[in-house]
């Protein structure tokens, strides 16, 4: 529970950031749901390629409770 507290939390403090370079790296994905529509994140939880880190998009799903059937987007991109 205080794990998922944390990932809430450290998600919402990182909605106000503009861009993703200025974005702190996660070490894992925040819960379903935290992520607000276009937000994005940068996880660097050893799922990508060597020189690469993951950057998860925001979604707006109906099965999390949103409005929209809009999946959440994960690619990895060239680390900065």
């Amino acid at each position: 529970m205080r794990r998922i507290v944390i990932t809430v939390l450290s998600g919402m403090a990182l909605a106000g950031l503009g861009t993703w370079a200025s974005a702190a790296t996660l070490k894992q994905e925040p819960a379903m749901g935290a992520l607000k529509e276009g937000q994005r994140v940068l996880v660097d939880d050893g799922t990508c390629p060597k020189g690469q880190i993951k950057e998860v998009v925001g979604g707006n799903h109906t099965s999390v409770g949103g409005s929209k059937k809009m999946l959440r987007q994960r690619r990895c991109i060239p680390r900065k």
